[in-house]
């Protein structure tokens, strides 16, 4: 019998409070080594009616049937992998696959399915976890559909739920999961001594160039993934004593190799100390994949290479080191990769990550979403002044840490009624292109109006017809200067020019002196010029926006149109309009 930790409790209750009032489904995120078996194990022990617990490798079937039984409670096994399938258990525990295949009968009576590792969920209709899930609502529409995983993210995809346990709309696209009930970061398991720290390593003496493969965002195949490891075969050695060397002067107990392909693991194999390493690849049979995995358990080889398995369901406590040499895009696979070596285990003080790839992914804050734009920018906190929510998005700040400018585009916050769990989103756009037919507000990167589906000026199609245009010049701007200056009539204006590289210039003139003049300015140059648009500004005078001028972005373009003998600027483009 095991006793809850405090913040199992708390994903327990956060479960119970949900399903309490909708019945939609909802994710609980948890660290690898935070127990999510026993959270699994507590809310199947408590549930009212039947329950069936979903895995995706037997691993970890047998782990959460175990921490169940515990309770000193009997559960059934569906899955063919443990030659087991159970079907008359209130609690069932069962591997997808076999799952999938079994009779209508079997879906009867349940009330509650738990997913583990859920970020396998999509929306595929014709997947195995569809069929499960439409035959469990013929029997019950009213289920409660519960996923935990460590990683709620997945590659192409993004945030597999909408709504954050904070109220943060993470995205607008259709999600299997709606909201995410309850998280706890990796750092809290970490400051609480729950679970080993990582100390990652970039490049540690030299590392395989993927560029090629990776810089274009497009997938790569494993062919290609074998001729750029055929180029750089010569690294594969030096890697490898780099390894052992480290493992030897650091006094390390248990190194797990992730590789890239089958044939890049025997390579490393061969470099590896005679006798001290093994190799699981998916062609393994299960029952030498087993004898070697309990081996390596008991210390009796230190080197444990893989290809693509033994990222999840696998725990020997011992590993303290963890070297990467395949690449990977997908965040959720890295964070799996490092999570086989937070384990606490006897002596185990910390874990080195070794990472031969150069991608440099965060273990601790993935980028989830929106590119990074550019190098200098770093995470930043706005707050929104419609609803106050502290919305996290990409920015540059000064010295000190003051946001300079951020590039976000639209409030992630809302309100959640606390009766009904109703969530009802912001809305409020830090940056927005007005449509000239209805003048709603939509997303800068819009082709169409979210309210009247009039369709919107695409700036790249913009940009192309100026420049084949003889009438339209289309400059890139390089500096930026403002002026004051005087009318025939002694009336004050501000002057706007851009320079671009060859000191050539295009100017625009704006008048300051009453309140019509003060609107158009706001909205046609303010608006769009501001590094942080969500700034309220009373300006009054020429002078005022002289002194401001620090507060103030330059166009990715401008372009000017001949009126006469004169060039009138008509149209000016912003750098995220055109990503």
């Amino acid at each position: 019998m095991y006793k809850l930790r405090s913040y199992q409790q708390q994903a327990v209750d956060s479960t119970l409070n949900h399903f309490r009032r909708k019945r939609t489904p909802a994710v609980i995120v948890l660290p690898t080594g935070a127990g999510k078996s026993l959270v699994i194990a507590e809310l199947a022990k408590i549930a009212q009616g039947r329950v069936l617990v979903l895995a995706h490798v037997k691993e970890l079937v047998e782990q959460n049937h175990l921490k169940y039984e515990s309770y000193g409670l009997q559960a059934g096994i569906y899955a063919a992998g443990l030659n087991q399938k159970d079907s008359t258990q209130k609690v069932i525990f069962g591997s997808i696959q076999s799952v999938a295949n079994a009779e209508p009968d079997f879906f009867k009576d349940f009330t509650l399915l738990v997913i583990d590792e859920c970020h396998r969920v999509g929306l595929e209709p014709d997947s195995q976890y569809a069929q499960v899930i439409k035959q469990l609502k013929l029997n019950n529409s009213r289920i409660c559909i519960l996923g935990l995983t460590a990683t709620p993210y997945r590659l192409g995809l993004g945030w597999i739920y909408n709504i954050a346990l904070r109220g943060e709309v993470k995205t607008t696209e259709m999600r299997f999961f709606k909201h995410c009930i309850y998280e706890l970061p990796l750092e809290y398991m970490i400051r609480n001594r729950y679970l080993t720290p990582p100390v990652k390593v970039d490049i540690p003496v030299t590392s395989y160039d993927f560029s090629e493969l990776t810089e274009n965002g497009q997938s790569y195949t494993m062919a290609q993934l074998e001729e750029v490891l055929q180029q750089q075969r010569r690294l594969t050695p030096l890697i490898i004593k780099n390894i052992v060397d480290i493992t030897e002067s650091y006094h390390r107990q248990g190194v797990m190799i992730f590789s890239s392909t089958v044939k890049h693991a025997r390579e490393i194999l061969e470099s590896l100390p005679q006798g001290q390493a093994r190799l699981v690849i998916g062609e393994t049979e299960d029952s030498d994949r087993d004898q070697i995995v309990e081996a390596f358990k008991r210390r009796e080889f230190k080197y444990l290479v893989n290809v693509s398995v033994l990222t999840t369901g696998f725990d020997a406590a011992h590993v303290d080191v963890i070297a990467i040499l395949r690449p990977t895009e997908s965040i959720s696979l890295y964070q799996q990769i490092i999570g086989r070596g937070l384990r606490l285990d006897t002596n185990k003080k910390d874990c080195l990550v070794l990472d031969y790839t150069g991608m440099g992914h965060s273990i601790f804050s993935p980028e989830i979403g929106e590119k990074k734009p550019a190098a200098e920018s770093v995470p930043v906190q706005v707050p929104c002044p419609e609803c106050g929510f502290i919305n996290d998005f990409w920015g540059t700040v000064d010295a000190d840490g003051n946001v300079i400018e951020h590039f976000g585009r639209k409030c992630r916050g809302g309100k959640q009624n606390p009766d009904t769990y109703e969530f009802i989103p912001c809305g409020f756009r830090f940056r927005f292109k007005l449509c000239e037919q209805c003048g709603a507000q939509n997303d800068i990167s819009a082709r169409e109006c979210n309210r009247c589906g009039d369709l919107l000026i695409d700036p790249d199609t913009k940009l192309k017809q100026a420049k084949l245009s003889k009438d339209a010049h289309v400059l890139t701007p390089d500096s930026i200067e403002m002026l004051e200056r005087q009318d025939k009539n002694g009336n004050a204006y501000l002057q706007v020019r851009y320079y671009d590289y060859d000191a050539r210039y295009l100017s625009e003139n704006h008048y300051l002196n009453n309140q019509t003049s003060l609107k158009k300015f706001n909205i046609n140059f303010l608006r769009s010029h501001l590094k942080k648009p969500e700034l309220k500004l009373d300006i009054r005078s020429v002078d005022e926006v002289l002194q401001m001028q620090p507060l103030l972005r330059m166009p990715a373009f401008v372009i000017g149109r001949k009126q006469g003998k004169f060039w009138k600027i008509t149209e000016k483009i912003f750098s995220e309009e055109l990503r």
